[in-house]
């Protein structure tokens, strides 16, 4: 495949009017100095202030800028989505646009993904400036997490500092809020060269952060979902149904054993309880019902997936 730039710089931004002139100049400086071919694609995620505005007015004095604008704001996801989309760079490389990731750190991200194969080479933030209690500690928690879940070894996966080779983008689709997890969703898609450089972080300059404590809530449960599609997502039945049988076979036992006992204490004329007296026994049958549940939950979901149309979508490395 043929690229018509060396770099696409992706930059997701909503309501950072302060920052785009200096971020663009920014980064204009060091792609002069190495002397690469960019483009600059910024997506405006439904900015209420003036960035649109701005962003069309560094689109007109500097050819190398291209924007999107969404009508309201869907999200970095839908906004990443649609940057790489439109990206044509050999490299793309994903930014925040608040000033706090430097474009002094790209060059080198691009050569080792131009020279040492890497399809991803993810930013590492050792030293942070964001507050300890709010965002550091919440964040060594998830990403410790991300680490046990995906089998990444990215000490800071979501880090909006990261370079991919243009065929990872392309090959991915980023929905939802899984704009944390493209590394993982890269490796299901069979781009396993994965690794991280330490990058300076910067502190914000201006404004504040878009993103609460809430971020973390539902990146633990985006990261549980994708865990499991990436799982079962095509043979739900190996998950619902193994479940459900368990489940079923383990409350048939427990059903049994409780009407054995009360037969066998019955037939020695001693003293027994009714079955129907006996907490167990209903125990057993709500297991019954919810594994059986279960096993029909996995049939649907089993005739939903043979019928999906990307039933046989596998990623193709190359044909001779």
């Amino acid at each position: 495949m043929e690229y018509t730039k060396d770099l696409s710089i992706v930059i997701s931004l909503y309501n950072e009017e302060e920052s785009l002139h200096e971020l663009v100049k920014w980064i204009e400086d060091v792609m002069q100095k190495e002397g690469y071919t960019y483009e600059i694609i910024m997506v405006d995620d439904g900015s209420r202030d003036a960035s649109w505005k701005i962003v069309k007015e560094l689109s007109e004095k500097n050819e190398c800028v291209r924007g999107i604008s969404f009508r309201r704001n869907y999200g970095k996801s839908a906004a990443l989505y649609h940057g790489f989309k439109a990206a044509q760079g050999r490299v793309v490389v994903t930014m925040d646009a608040d000033l706090q990731d430097s474009p002094e750190e790209i060059p080198e991200m691009y050569r080792m993904v131009v020279e040492e194969g890497y399809d991803i080479v993810s930013g590492w933030k050792k030293q942070r400036f964001d507050n300890k209690l709010t965002k550091n500690i919440p964040s060594k928690l998830y990403n410790a997490t991300a680490r046990w879940v995906t089998g990444i070894k990215l000490h800071d996966m979501n880090c909006g500092l990261k370079a991919y080779r243009n065929e990872v983008v392309k090959n991915i689709e980023v929905y939802g809020e899984m704009h944390r997890y493209i590394p993982y969703l890269a490796k299901n898609a069979g781009f396993d060269k994965i690794t991280e450089k330490p990058v300076q972080h910067q502190k914000r300059k201006y404004g504040v952060s878009k993103f609460g404590l809430e971020r973390f809530v539902n990146g633990f449960l985006d990261l549980i979902s994708l865990w499991f599609l990436s799982r079962f997502g095509k043979k739900p039945m190996h998950f619902f149904g193994f479940t459900g049988i368990l489940m079923f076979l383990a409350g048939a036992v427990l059903a049994i054993w409780v009407i054995a006992e009360k037969l066998i204490q019955q037939g020695q004329g001693l003293l027994y309880r009714p079955v129907t007296e006996q907490p167990l026994f209903y125990l057993a049958l709500v297991a019954v019902i919810l594994g059986f549940q279960l096993f029909l939950a996995g049939f649907i979901c089993e005739m939903v997936s043979r019928n999906s149309a990307e039933r046989n979508c596998y990623k193709i490395r190359e044909e001779i």
